[in-house]
């Protein structure tokens, strides 16, 4: 089993709010709130994506380079 997580001071509307949709799709409220939490986990934030990107080598390219891809973009 996980841990139990609770949170404080929702308000109203938005509790209603996420109990109408847990309800249109079948679940129970914790069990939509499960699912919300594990596909906001596996989205990496964006300092995960700089990250990543900062450990790739850099991409050289050159001028004709750029007009190339410049004019690749308005065919």
């Amino acid at each position: 089993m996980g841990t139990v997580v609770q949170v404080r001071d929702v308000p109203d509307d938005v509790i209603a709010k996420l109990k109408q949709r847990a309800e249109v799709r079948g679940q129970s409220l914790a069990a939509y709130l499960r699912d919300l939490m594990a596909e906001a986990a596996s989205v990496p934030s964006i300092e995960e994506v700089m990250d990543r990107i900062s450990t790739r080598p850099p991409i050289k390219y050159s001028l004709d380079d750029v007009r190339d891809f410049m004019d690749d973009g308005r065919r």
